[in-house]
């Protein structure tokens, strides 16, 4: 089999997984966090998946000894007044306030409870700003590494963490899902249900 198709497939698989992630994301009802762990799971088995090398020279060009880079993000000017705080059926609740003039965070304040297990909570006081384009990113100043990470696509301005367990009650930290932020309202982003 031709290492395009095999790679077409893999894009596939992976690509179907992705969405079936994001449709558990969605739900967030009950047994849609467990889906969501076993696409991960399947999401990680597929990426480690190898590919046959490739016989001869490829035909566009490129050469084997230079890796290939996923798109990067891109830059948008990201400008939010942003009010978030909803919660699920399953007992899922999120309250955050994110202010963002020129891709420079002016207010951050987000907690999140994964139903009566615990919650995370997260204050711009504690974090300092590092980069600003094409994603802003703040990080901890108690050199923990804790990463808060905002950035924009047409449909929504997310906020994220990375290596923020400390921030969080023991156990839940791998059920705690970043807020999402409508950027025409400022509000609780609304994904449409598929």
């Amino acid at each position: 089999m031709p290492v395009s198709t095999l790679r077409s497939a893999l894009r596939a698989r992976v690509s179907a997984v992705g969405a079936a992630l994001l449709d558990a994301f969605r739900r967030r009802g009950p047994g849609a966090r467990a889906a969501a762990a076993a696409s991960v799971a399947v999401l990680g088995l597929a990426a480690c998946s190898q590919l046959p090398a490739p016989v001869g020279p490829p035909a566009d060009g490129w050469r084997a000894s230079q890796p290939r880079r996923p798109a990067p993000i891109a830059a948008r000017a990201i400008n939010l007044q942003g009010q978030c705080a909803q919660t699920e059926e399953d007992g899922f609740r999120e309250q955050a306030t994110l202010q963002v003039r020129d891709n420079v965070v002016q207010a951050l304040a987000w907690q999140l409870w994964v139903g009566k297990r615990g919650s995370c909570r997260f204050e711009q006081a504690e974090f300092s700003q590092t980069r600003n384009a094409p994603h802003i990113e703040l990080l901890a100043r108690d050199g923990s590494g804790c990463k808060l990470m905002i950035w924009q696509d047409p449909r929504r301005v997310t906020l994220a963490h990375a290596g923020c367990e400390r921030r969080c009650t023991p156990g839940i930290y791998d059920q705690a899902w970043p807020v999402m932020f409508d950027p025409d309202t400022g509000r609780c982003a609304r994904l449409a249900q598929g």
